[in-house]
């Protein structure tokens, strides 16, 4: 299920089998967890299912104060939780620490807009059913299962497991198996707050696990991570017909028009092409610049890539690549981009001295190129050139792979109508990442890229049922809906509806 071989070790003869974290900066054991069985899963969704009887009860006065005391708790506890994070993915304190912070303001949006996206609201009627009172709410699923990721493994699965829980759903929630630290410590946090309620619970393993959670008969999965398992997910959930929320990896773009601030947009790409050593999915893989000013803005993201450093310390820029494997998958995206006919203009082939990657910049890089088409994991940024923003669109969207595209322009009015030609999920204009530091903002992917919605208003109903409800409050005037109608009643709804609509 995840694009890893299973990071668990096989322990002697008579231990149960176990799973070994590790820290990427140095290849240090960091603690063994349980691989949990598929008796174990089941066992899990059971207690989630039982408990989850309580916690939609609770309502959302009730659900709120206790999301709310979580809230704290993990403010309060934000730095051990950043140092474990820093452990298992090697991010310099800055990035972790905003990782934590913006899973936290989630967490607190989700709680405060609960009831007022999902409570139960008066709607019109119809002229023909004016006797007739109708209601519409949101009823939480049941049992959510989430499958974490290992490139922002509190960021992305809070998105689900935030909104799942204020809509009234109970979690078990599989951490990646290279920073199943983070995920277990989520769950103890929630312990913390509430001992006796179960209402989110992690399951550790390898694929194995992950594999059980899809087939555990949960009301749905959340998952996010790279295409190919994704697929496997869907596959899996199909058997029962669970619903999924699917989240692939790549990275977006970016287009330049001819009237850009050039510093600023140069800023942006760096930082949304580096940041986490390019391991965001809301990042820029590629940058499509007009070509009056295509060598002057290549000149100053270069420029701007080579002060960055990567390490294990805090004044590195970014830290190392996570996922060990994915430092292959990079070396040949830069190949391929080389091979084909594109140029390094900052590193290259060179820039590769595991577990780091030092920044990479191509240029002119054909579109058919796996470095343009694959999914862009890693510090590498592509800058090609366009002739107008129509070029730019179509390029766009022939790439695919992003769940957001970046403008830069100062024609406001020419940026929000290229936004809706493009076939992604979210548009920023004039700046890169930080809509994600917006909880009511939902993003969600197209097509092919993913299913379903995070975070904002959408994220909370993705883990609702709806629930219409009419009630008839007097006897009509005008019976219709009866086979005892007088032929009078008919005349008058025909003459109303001639009047009315003719």
């Amino acid at each position: 299920m995840n694009e890893s071989a299973p990071a668990g070790t096989a322990a002697p003869v008579g231990r149960p089998y176990v799973l070994t974290s590790y820290d990427p900066r140095t290849g240090e054991q960091l603690a063994q967890y349980s691989v949990h069985s598929s008796a174990e899963v089941t066992r899990a969704v059971r207690t989630a299912r039982a408990t989850q009887n309580w916690w939609g009860e609770l309502g959302f006065a009730g659900r709120k104060r206790l999301l709310l005391a979580w809230r704290r708790y993990l403010a309060r506890n934000a730095g051990a939780l950043v140092e474990l994070l820093r452990d298992e993915t090697g991010k310099p304190e800055a990035d972790a620490a905003l990782e934590v912070m913006l899973a936290v303001e989630n967490l607190d949006w989700a709680a405060r807009n609960a009831e007022r996206t999902l409570g139960r609201k008066r709607l019109s009627s119809g002229w023909l059913t004016r006797n007739q009172q109708a209601s519409v709410g949101y009823l939480p699923l049941g049992v959510i299962g989430v499958l974490g990721a290992w490139n922002n493994p509190v960021f992305t699965p809070m998105g689900a497991i935030a909104y799942a829980m204020a809509a009234g759903n109970t979690v078990v929630f599989h951490p990646h198996e290279l920073t199943t630290g983070v995920g277990t410590w989520l769950a103890e946090s929630w312990a913390a707050v509430a001992p006796d309620h179960p209402v989110l619970q992690a399951v550790t393993g390898d694929n194995r696990t992950a594999t059980a959670l899809c087939l555990a008969e949960v009301d749905k999965i959340a998952y996010a991570g790279p295409e190919a398992a994704g697929r496997e997910v869907i596959a899996l959930c199909a058997q029962s017909l669970t619903p999924v929320v699917v989240e692939n990896s790549g990275k977006g773009s970016m287009i330049v028009h001819v009237d850009a601030v050039l510093d600023a947009a140069a800023e942006a790409a760096v930082f949304g092409a580096m940041a986490n050593a390019g391991q965001n999915a809301t990042g820029i893989q590629r940058c499509y610049v007009a070509d009056s000013v295509f060598d002057d803005f290549l000149a100053r993201v270069a420029e701007r890539a080579a002060r960055l450093r990567p390490g294990a310390d805090n004044r590195a820029a970014y830290g190392p690549m996570i996922n060990a494997t994915q430092v292959d998958v990079v070396r040949r995206q830069v190949r391929d981009a080389i091979a084909r006919g594109g140029h390094a203009v900052l590193g290259g082939l060179d820039s590769f001295r595991d577990p780091y990657v030092e920044p990479i910049v191509l240029a002119e890089v054909p579109e058919e190129s796996i470095a343009i088409t694959g999914e862009g994991i890693g510090p590498v940024l592509v800058v090609n050139r366009v002739t107008d923003l129509a070029d730019a669109v179509t390029r766009v969207n022939a790439a695919g792979n992003g769940i957001a595209v970046t403008v830069f322009t100062l024609d406001i009015p020419s940026a929000e109508f290229i936004a809706e030609q493009l076939r992604v999920g979210v548009v920023t204009v004039n700046s890169s990442t930080a809509f994600t530091g917006i909880p009511a903002l939902p993003f969600g992917g197209v097509g092919e890229y993913g299913q379903g919605h995070s975070h904002g208003q959408q994220g909370l109903r993705e883990y609702s049922r709806t629930m219409s409800i009419a009630r008839r409050l007097y006897r009509a005037p005008v019976r219709l809906s009866t086979f005892d109608r007088h032929p009078r009643h008919l005349r008058t709804a025909k003459a109303l509806f001639r009047l009315r609509r003719g």
